[in-house]
């Protein structure tokens, strides 16, 4: 299977994959998360190409994640805002950057989170809709009916 086929594949993991799973696409996310909206922004905090920036750029306003708004007229200027489809990725990034502090440590310095409602640094745990303890990978099971397989 190429990667340009894998928005055909019946799953929640590749369906995300085809909007946001490129190494470009999640930097510009987590430079949005922070504040940045204009290309000059994007480019310098990933140090991409502009033709990059401008696909992956292109590629998340295509895909509902992020709008192009006009700033100026003489010469034209765009600025990149996260949607709310965009800013619902905010967790998924706080996660990965969770991940990486803890199994890849000396890597990369905290990201520094900080809960603005009780002023607490904090590390992001999922918790079960349902009954609000923790889910973990000792205790998420999935249903074996509903996965697909996909053959290569």
């Amino acid at each position: 299977m190429r990667w340009s086929e894998i928005e055909q594949v019946p799953c929640p993991v590749a369906q995300a994959m085809a909007v946001v799973g490129d190494t470009w696409t999640v930097l510009i996310l987590r430079d949005a998360l922070r504040g940045a909206s204009k290309f000059e922004e994007f480019q310098r905090a990933t140090g991409a190409s502009r033709a990059i920036v401008s696909g992956r750029l292109s590629h998340l306003v295509e895909h509902g994640v992020m709008v192009r708004e006009q700033y100026e007229e003489h010469p034209p200027r765009f600025a990149y805002r996260l949607t709310p489809r965009g800013r619902a990725l905010q967790p998924v990034l706080m996660m990965l950057a969770h991940w990486s502090e803890t199994h890849l440590p000396g890597k990369s310095r905290s990201a520094g989170r900080r809960h603005t409602t009780c002023g607490h640094s904090f590390s992001p745990v999922i918790t079960c809709s349902e009954c609000g303890e923790p889910a973990t990978p000792d205790t998420i099971t999935y249903d074996r009916k509903r996965v697909d397989v996909v053959k290569t």
